[in-house]
């Protein structure tokens, strides 16, 4: 067995993993190494994986805790051995350049998500990750009393690149299958991390407004809370090759993949690992308000 090395991006989020070759059967003794690193840095990179395949990337759900789960909107890749995989191809509307918790609009959200370079920009297209936890803690006092007692509401009716405007027909295809079925969950701001113990902060573009308060008084508070998540101390750049995996904790983090590459072709796949419904500071567990299949327009007739 080659040693594993653990080696820290940067200085409160994110490490690179080395001498693990990813598959369903790690060592039981290298599977504890991975889960307690991504427990401690939020965020685990490991190069040279070029071996896995969708369904072997699908199997390594187990190291991190659960099984794997479908998106509960978004269509699996056609013609996948997985049946779970989600592709983000950015020449078909997967270009996630917002920050955001991955699925927060449904109660129990996906523990972890894992991530594979299938094809990358020559330059641009890297990601970023916020940790969640360490902005709780930097939060002034005031704020963070107040943050323990705000819920949010958070849906999945966002608009991703129709909010930019001049949307392409593919990224209008995207958005009516995103959205096909509506969901609207409340979350504690504030969440208990059922491993760590850790208090961390449940936002992202899935919030739609905050309990008790108007849109206007939302934003503003959204707009507060945010810039604490994204401050520059609390993130981790990373810079893709083709084969790369990257593994976060989706309960301590948020991401956001960085759409500067033009024309390039990017591509990543994703397989997520199923969650348990989040508990607030006060003992209290997320719920969902509302699913509702939606009639959504052709992305023909939209773009017309």
């Amino acid at each position: 067995m080659s040693t594993i090395e653990i080696i820290p991006v940067a200085g409160r989020i994110g490490a690179e993993i080395r001498g693990v070759r990813l598959a369903a059967d790690l060592p039981a003794e290298s599977v504890a190494q991975v889960r307690a690193a991504l427990l401690k840095h939020k965020v685990v990179f490991f190069r040279g994986q070029q071996h896995l395949d969708d369904l072997q990337q699908e199997q390594l759900t187990p190291l991190f805790g659960g099984k794997p789960v479908a998106h509960p909107t978004s269509l699996p890749k056609a013609g996948s051995d997985s049946k779970v995989i989600l592709e983000l191809n950015s020449q078909h509307g997967g270009r996630a350049d917002s920050w955001h918790t991955d699925v927060t609009f449904v109660d129990a959200y996906p523990r972890a998500s894992i991530l594979r370079g299938v094809k990358i920009p020559a330059a641009g297209g890297d990601t970023v990750w916020a940790n969640t936890a360490a902005a709780y803690d930097n939060l002034p006092v005031h704020l963070r009393e107040l943050a323990d007692k705000l819920w949010a509401v958070h849906s999945n009716e966002y608009d991703y690149a129709i909010r930019k405007g001049n949307p392409t027909l593919d990224e209008l295809k995207h958005y009516a299958q995103f959205s096909s079925t509506v969901y609207e969950t409340e979350h504690p701001v504030v969440h208990v991390h059922p491993e760590t113990g850790e208090r961390s902060l449940i936002l992202g573009h899935f919030v739609k407004n905050f309990v008790g308060y108007s849109k206007a008084e939302s934003a503003q508070l959204y707009s507060l809370f945010q810039s604490y998540i994204t401050k520059l101390e609390n993130t981790v750049r990373w810079r893709w090759t083709e084969g790369d995996v990257v593994v976060w904790d989706n309960r301590a983090t948020q991401h956001y993949a960085i759409n500067d590459y033009g024309d390039q072709h990017r591509v990543v796949r994703r397989v997520t690992v199923d969650g348990e419904v989040p508990v607030g500071v006060d003992g209290r567990r997320s719920v969902t308000r509302s699913k509702a299949k939606k009639k959504v327009e052709q992305a023909e007739a939209v773009a017309a």
